[in-house]
């Protein structure tokens, strides 16, 4: 089956909540820098931010900024709108983040055909916003 180009969900059907253990990663994605959760006792990054590292047991957290880069580790095709059941092929992914080894994230890749991704494509962070004044890290092909 041949998709054709994978789009992100439109911005107008996407809602976040925030909570202190996230919110800088959100701020930082509203100045279009891309962020990652990392130790500030240990390095260790991780995503999502959780309140204590699970590598050392700290509750000190820095949020340095990331290229922006990162390769596909995974990826699903999908062919309906989740809100509203309309056809809409969009492609969720699980990335690794570039500058920050360990850390993965979720989002969605457009601006290629849905058929053209593949784990290990090289992308960059492409910005899409979304409700509330917030925007969302998606990614497209480097």
């Amino acid at each position: 089956m041949t998709y054709g180009p994978a789009r992100a969900l439109p911005g107008d059907q996407i809602k976040i909540t925030t909570n202190p253990d996230t919110e800088p990663f959100w701020e930082a994605a509203k100045e279009h820098k891309l962020t990652a959760c990392q130790c500030g006792a240990c390095g260790k990054f991780r995503m999502p931010p959780t309140p204590v590292c699970p590598e050392c047991g700290s509750r000190e957290k820095n949020w340095p900024t990331l290229p922006g880069t990162a390769t596909v580790f995974s990826y699903v095709v999908c062919n309906k709108n989740p809100k509203n059941g309309e056809d809409y092929v969009y492609v969720p992914v699980v990335v690794d983040l570039d500058g920050a080894p360990g850390a993965r994230l979720n989002a969605n890749v457009s601006g290629c055909d849905a058929d053209d991704v593949y784990i290990g494509m090289k992308v960059v962070v492409d910005w899409t916003p979304i409700q509330d004044g917030w925007v969302l890290p998606n990614f497209k092909k480097a």
